[in-house]
């Protein structure tokens, strides 16, 4: 806690820059997260969005696919559809081929787009991803599943340049070769694909009617320290990511910093977006990310009112229990076995945290998905 409180010396920057600061200084030798990327990037605006009206009505009624109510492909994986295809697009942030799966039904409407993003140490190959194209295939939704550079461990990966020009090339391949209504473009993701589905908010809000991030990473600095207590190979693959050991100030720090969602989530606001989180995360390999990276990131996005204090926050990662004050009843029967402990609302954000660790839910993120429209 002393660390904390050294950190509160330092603090000069606006009310809600403070309060995220704050959050970040609770794990252990978090460094100023934000002024340097600051300093790189500009001014972070909010992003207005103006669109016609979508041709598919406003909340359909959703089919359970039949291969995942029959157990065939589950959260943990399965083979994929047959009807998935494996192809090959061009990203034009270096003119190179990626792979992607695609899937497009054969329907004369435009219909939603879901963007898929597999975890951390994955590739677009990644079969606990399956579930998101069944999903996609009952209800005539467009899927890709991208590659973006495999797995996040190498420079080329792990939010880079390389890896937002990945993805939003293949929004365009989608949108050029099947019928997609832009109004209803969405983005899923666990671990390390919330990780980017955060990061893409808010690198590109213009483009997401809804972002479902499940156990996301939101601060890549602050995680290699927790990776460092626990002893997880995330240290080796950050720091390889960002050319170092990001502790303290200087070029790998700032790196991590560049490529955190953190540092652009506040451009994000207009997007509705759902973070999702295991109170029982961030307590061991298998289980890698704590909840106060989700805490962090709601901060960001939440009204001055809204936001959770550091002493909630500490209390939320340390105790993995919710807060006496914060305790009430939520039910959500799209939430299957998990059950809802705290749910907030503010402005297009929302933040669930569950009873589980490192897992996701994907009926809830559809189900939630399904209500969403890009602003007019």
């Amino acid at each position: 806690m002393n660390l904390i409180y050294r950190g509160l010396s330092k603090l000069k920057r606006g009310h809600a820059r403070a309060a995220v600061l704050l959050a970040c200084l609770i794990l252990a030798a978090c460094s100023d997260t934000t002024k340097k990327a600051e300093n790189e990037s500009g001014p972070i605006p909010v992003a207005s969005v103006s669109t016609t009206a979508s041709p598919t009505p406003e909340v359909e009624q959703l089919k359970l696919p039949e291969r995942v109510a029959s157990g065939v492909v589950t959260e943990s994986g399965g083979e994929w559809n047959k009807a998935v295809q494996s192809i090959n697009y061009v990203s034009a942030a270096d003119n190179t081929r990626q792979p992607m799966m695609f899937y497009k039904p054969e329907v004369d409407t435009p219909r939603p787009l879901l963007v898929a993003l597999h975890s951390w140490s994955n590739d677009y190959r990644q079969k606990e991803s399956a579930i998101y194209a069944e999903w996609c295939i009952a209800n005539d939704w467009v899927f890709i599943h991208p590659n973006f550079r495999g797995q996040n461990n190498k420079p080329q990966s792990t939010g880079s340049e390389l890896v937002i020009g990945d993805v939003l090339s293949a929004i365009d391949y989608a949108k050029a070769n099947a019928r997609v209504d832009e109004s209803r473009i969405y983005a899923v993701g666990w671990s390390g694909g919330g990780f980017l589905g955060l990061l893409l908010a808010g690198r590109a809000p213009e483009i997401w009617a809804g972002v479902s991030a499940w156990v996301p990473i939101s601060d890549l600095n602050a995680w290699y320290e927790e990776s460092r207590r626990l002893g997880t190979k995330y240290v080796r693959e950050i720091a390889a990511s960002c050319g170092g050991s990001p502790v303290g100030e200087g070029p790998a720090a700032d790196e991590c910093r560049k490529r955190s969602p953190l540092t652009y989530l506040e451009r994000a606001r207009s997007v509705p977006i759902d973070i999702n989180h295991g109170i029982r995360d961030g307590r061991s390999d298998g289980d890698p990310v704590p909840v106060s990276q989700s805490l962090i990131a709601f901060n960001l996005l939440a009204a001055s009112q809204d936001r959770f204090t550091e002493e909630q926050i500490v209390y939320f990662t340390r105790e993995a229990q919710v807060p006496p004050g914060l305790r009430s009843e939520t039910t959500d029967p799209s939430y299957g076995g998990l059950r809802i402990l705290f749910r907030r609302q503010s402005g297009n954000a929302r933040i669930t945290v569950f009873d589980g660790a490192h897992d996701k839910n994907t009926e809830a993120a559809f189900r939630w998905l399904n209500r969403q429209r890009k602003s007019r």
